[in-house]
């Protein structure tokens, strides 16, 4: 009887040892190692969950160690003297199950996650033996800290969580490093039966069973002695640490989609990383976004929609889309955008992050910006002569534009030969401040002052402000009333530099990126730059206060508190903005129609009922909706004063009054136009830089544009800010994804 028990003892050993030294570690089920991004809002709650798993990997060292020793005391408090298997556990656990009591695993953590990470779920005998083998040789070959990390973050938690970052952020709405004893006492004890344990917070015979076990493995902390005594009775005291509601992981629906897409493209630009890289998960992504304010956007834009649009009884109507971005002029920070329809609508551009939309004459303020900064060259040969807004420049329709050198400029398409600026209107106002014709938006004053600045400065203007090179159009002179086409992050940034005295701060959209619990570098808040001294920036806030007052935007003085703005309408009505900021806050809204089977901007006409759609209309009426919401509760600031500035020269080279900055102007009766210094007219004039079509010795190589009805291709109307479409030869673009 000896002999045979040896031996059947000896035959197990053999059969164990070729079991153990047969068996390999399998490769990690790609299941496990799936993870999600998680996008948090500016106060920390979960905005978005994107990926097919909710998991976000963390270090073991971003679990507290108390916490750690939750699970521990749970379900294997031997665990770092054990080999990875408890064969007293296993015997136990078939001792309940032959005698009828409950079951139980008599699985160790090791074993757990070697069942989680490498093997089935299924309760086959031929698994439980791979499990043990694996477990042995896991046991031999990785540190039990990484054993316990792999755990963690691969169990099962309920309402759709794997890992301990998911299961606390669901059941606490914290991280993992915040969790407290109490709370991860229950999430331990939710691993046992989380499909019953994850309704705690609402079904009493699952809060019963939670509280059970929770008391439970605050017993067994007290009696591994990880926890004192009178620690346990102080949890117990404190009572049941019920979970918080359960709230579905976020979709993509609404604006969230494009407030994601925006985070992702800031994160690869600036941690360098790639789509694939992103798409493996993974990160948690803070960003800028200001949950409050992006709904009151959404909805304010929805009340706009509602009020005027009726795409089902009113042609016109359909295809109308509007994008808007909001920023912190203080810091760059993007609070809110609006990209359209939403991603579940089938809208899938962030028409907020996008080109292709003209900006017409909220241009203008850059125009003006640059001519404080540089002056402009009245005279040719002569230095550039100081500019401000007392500058009186001529403002009739159809007027000649010359260039620095005095030369009028010439147009193919123009019977006379010559490049004739057009407004909307005939009205003859003679010379008018540049004050006024910026209330007014009147196009030609600022047209010639463009001319007359320079291309290179006002460009260098618009870039400093914020704009970005590749969305700037220098097709024709309309460059200076708007041809350009940046997106609407854009140019909220470019008045924001306005709004904070001069000082550019880059857009930025995320705060922090952590991923495997270390936080990535490149995303500290960036530093603002002097893009203009802050007499300009000031000078021109005062100037667009008048237009908010006086002008064009006065449908703003419904916010109720200071505002500088400016509305912008561009030739045939294709879009239409409005852009304004209070000192705390700084908004762009623009409104477009394109068919999305045929890339290409359609007129607006007809729009909500209106002849004409000008940015002072639809536009504004978004921007205060929202702006009344988003400033709710702020107090009320003031802007500046604006500096005293010196003696200006008025187009004709005499110089004006010494102006007050402040001093408003009422609309002036039209005048008759003074009579200006005769300047030669040739026929030709010098190529810029920019412009690619210039005047050279082929006569067929000219600049200009038609001057038609109707404002014409550089037309524009005093009441509705309308600015160049682009030439035949650089049609409208298709609006495109663009970017901060």
């Amino acid at each position: 009887m000896s002999g045979t028990f040896l031996l059947f003892v000896g035959g197990l050993l053999g059969l164990f040892g070729y079991a153990y030294a047969t068996t390999t570690i399998p490769g990690a089920n790609p299941s496990t190692q799936a993870q999600s991004n998680t996008y948090y809002w500016s106060d920390g709650s979960v905005m978005a969950t994107q990926g097919s798993t909710n998991r976000q990997n963390v270090d073991l060292a971003q679990v507290p160690k108390l916490v750690q020793w939750d699970f521990l005391a749970a379900e294997n408090a031997t665990f770092y003297s054990d080999p990875g298997i408890d064969t007293q556990g296993m015997l136990r656990a078939v001792y309940h199950m032959a005698t009828g009591g409950e079951v139980q695993s008599g699985s160790t953590i090791t074993q757990q996650f070697v069942k989680n990470t490498y093997l089935s779920q299924d309760q086959s005998v031929t698994r439980k033996l791979r499990e043990i083998m694996i477990s042995l040789k896991i046991g031999g070959q990785m540190s039990k800290q990484e054993i316990l990390q792999g755990y963690l973050n691969t169990c099962y938690y309920g309402r759709d969580a794997y890992g301990i970052e998911a299961a606390a952020r669901t059941y606490y709405h914290v991280h993992a490093f915040q969790l407290n004893v109490s709370q991860g006492a229950f999430i331990a004890a939710a691993v046992n039966e989380p499909s019953l344990l994850m309704h705690a917070d609402t079904d009493p015979q699952a809060k019963a069973q939670a509280k059970a076990r929770w008391t439970y493995v605050l017993d067994r902390m007290a009696k591994i002695h990880e926890i004192t005594d009178a620690q346990e009775q102080s949890y117990l005291a404190a009572g049941f640490p019920t979970p918080k509601p359960y709230s579905p992981s976020a979709g993509m629906s609404g604006q969230t989609g494009y407030l994601v897409q925006a985070a992702e493209k800031y994160v690869e630009a600036h941690a360098s990383l790639t789509d694939q890289q992103l798409g493996r998960g993974g990160y948690q992504i803070y960003t800028t976004f200001e949950k409050k304010k992006v709904n009151a956007l959404s909805a304010s834009v929805a009340a706009m929609e509602h009020r005027h649009l009726d795409p089902k009884h009113r042609s016109a109507d359909k295809d109308v889309q509007v994008g808007a971005a909001s920023i912190s002029p203080s810091t760059g920070a993007i609070v809110a955008l609006y990209g359209g329809a939403g991603w579940n609508k089938g809208h899938w551009t962030d028409n907020a992050d996008a080109t292709g939309v003209p900006v017409g004459s909220t241009f203008k303020p850059l125009d003006l910006a640059a001519a404080l900064d540089h002056g402009a060259v009245l005279s040719p040969g002569q230095p550039a002569s100081p500019i401000t807004p007392a500058s009186k420049f001529n403002g009739d329709d159809g007027i000649t534009i010359k260039n620095q050198q005095g030369r009028e400029l010439p147009d193919s398409n123009d019977p006379t030969g010559l490049l004739h600026q057009r407004n909307d209107v005939s009205t003859k106002w003679g010379y008018i401040t540049l004050r006024k014709a910026m209330e007014q938006s009147v196009n030609t004053p600022y047209v010639q002052l463009g001319e007359y600045v320079g291309y290179d400065n006002v460009e260098s203007e618009a870039l400093k402000a914020g704009l970005l090179r590749t969305s700037l159009q220098y097709d024709t002179p309309g460059f200076y009333i708007g041809t350009s086409t940046p997106s609407a992050i854009r140019m909220a940034d470019a008045y924001a530099t306005f709004d904070d005295g001069g000082i550019q701060h880059e857009p930025y959209s995320v705060t922090k990126v952590v991923a495997d619990g270390r936080q990535l570098s490149g995303f500290d808040k960036p530093k603002g730059t002097m893009a203009m001294p802050s007499a300009t920036a000031d000078t021109v806030t005062d100037v667009l206060r008048d237009v908010v007052r006086n002008g064009t935007g006065t449908n703003a003085q419904a916010l109720g508190r200071p505002v500088a703005g400016k509305t912008g309408t561009t030739d045939d009505y294709k879009s239409a903005w409005f852009i304004g900021y209070t000192p705390q806050l700084t908004t762009a809204v623009s409104m477009f129609k394109e068919d999305p089977k045929n890339a290409g901007l359609q007129s607006m006409q007809g729009v909500g009922g209106y002849a004409k759609v000008f940015g002072a209309d639809m536009p504004t009426e978004v921007w205060t909706g929202y702006m009344t919401a988003a400033l709710q509760g702020q107090p009320v600031q003031q802007f500046p004063p604006a500096p005293q500035l010196g003696q200006s020269t008025d187009e004709y080279g005499a110089p004006s009054p010494t102006p007050s900055a402040t001093a408003s102007q009422s609309t002036p009766t039209p005048t008759a136009t003074p009579t200006a210094p005769a300047t030669p007219t040739p026929t030709t004039a010098p190529c810029h830089r920019h412009r690619r079509h210039c005047v050279s010795p082929s006569p067929t190589d000219t600049a200009g544009t038609t001057a038609g009805t109707g404002g014409g291709l550089l037309g524009g109307t005093t009441g509705g800010n309308t600015s160049p479409a682009p030439t035949t030869s650089s049609p409208t673009p298709a609006v495109t994804r663009g970017g901060p």
